[in-house]
C-alpha cells in the first residue's frame, strides 16, 4: 500500500514512468549535440545534468512535494558516508582485479571476450607489464569534481531520488536488508537508470550492465534515505574506471 503522506498516491506510477520517457527522449536529443563551449564544456552533456536536476524539482513542486523527500539532504551523514566508505573499500579491489583480468583475456588471447572491449581499447592496452600511475594533470583534476556534480548527483536525484521514491510507493519493498528495500521498484528503477545509458553510448548494449551498479545505488538510497552515499559511490565508481583506464595505457 502506498504511503498515507503522499497527496498524490494513485499517480506514483504514471509519474514515475511517464516522466521518465519523457526524461530518456529528451536525453536522446541533447546526447546529439556536440557543441563544446569553454565554460560549460560539452552542451549536449550540460543539459542532460540540467534536466536530472530540474525535473525532480520540477515534479516536487507539482505534486506538492519537497526535493528533500526525494532523498536531497545530507542526513543521516554518518551513516552515508560509512555506507559510501565500506561499497568503495569492497568495490575498488574487486572491480580493478577484474577489470585486469578481463583485458587481459580480451585482449591477449583470442577467446570470445575479445570482442566485448570498447572500441580501440585494446589497441591502448599495454598489459600488466606497462601498468602505471596516472598522470595527475589539469584534464584528471577536472574529471574528478565533474563526475561528482555534473554526473553523479544530478543522476542519483532523478533515478534514486525521484523514480525510487514514487516507485517504492507503488511497489513497497517486499524484504530489506541491512534496511534497503529489495523488491520490484528497485528493479524498474536500475532498468530506467540502464536504458537511459544507451542513447548517451550511441546504442552500445554494453551500456545495459549500468542495471548492476544501479541495484546498489538504489539499495544505498532506500536504506539511508539520503542521496549521500550513493552519489559518493556512484562518482568513485566512474572515477575509479577513468583510472584504470589511464593506467593501462601505453605510455
Amino acid at each position: 500500500m502506498a504511503e498515507p503522506s503522499s497527496p498524490h498516491a494513485r499517480t506514483d506510477l504514471r509519474d514515475a514512468l511517464v516522466v521518465w520517457l519523457v526524461v530518456e527522449v529528451l536525453v536522446a536529443l541533447c546526447v546529439q549535440i556536440k557543441v563544446t563551449w569553454a565554460i560549460v564544456g560539452n552542451v549536449g552533456g550540460a543539459l542532460v545534468a540540467v534536466l536530472f536536476l530540474c525535473t525532480p524539482m520540477l515534479m516536487a513542486t507539482r505534486r506538492d512535494e519537497y526535493i528533500e523527500d526525494y532523498g536531497f539532504r545530507l542526513e543521516p551523514l554518518a551513516r552515508s558516508l560509512l555506507v559510501a566508505a565500506v561499497a568503495i573499500a569492497v568495490i575498488v579491489p574487486l572491480f580493478a582485479a577484474g577489470y585486469l583480468v578481463f583485458y587481459e583475456l580480451a585482449c591477449k588471447s583470442a577467446t570470445l571476450l575479445s570482442a566485448l572491449p570498447m572500441r580501440g581499447m585494446c589497441a591502448q592496452y599495454g598489459g600488466l607489464a606497462s601498468l602505471h600511475a596516472p598522470c595527475v594533470d589539469g584534464d584528471l583534476l577536472q574529471f574528478i569534481p565533474v563526475q561528482l556534480v555534473v554526473v553523479a548527483l544530478p543522476e542519483e536525484l532523478f533515478f534514486r531520488g525521484y523514480m525510487l521514491t514514487l516507485l517504492e510507493r507503488r511497489f513497497p519493498p517486499q524484504r530489506r536488508w541491512l534496511g534497503g528495500g529489495i523488491g520490484w521498484a528497485l528493479v524498474l528503477t536500475s532498468l530506467a537508470f540502464a536504458a537511459v545509458h544507451l542513447p548517451r553510448d550511441s546504442g552500445d548494449p554494453r551500456a545495459l550492465m549500468t542495471f548492476f551498479p544501479g541495484l546498489l545505488f538504489g539499495w544505498m538510497r532506500s536504506a539511508t534515505k539520503s542521496l549521500t552515499a550513493s552519489t559518493i559511490t556512484h562518482a568513485s565508481s566512474n572515477i575509479l574506471v577513468h583510472l584504470l583506464d589511464l593506467a593501462v595505457r601505453h605510455t
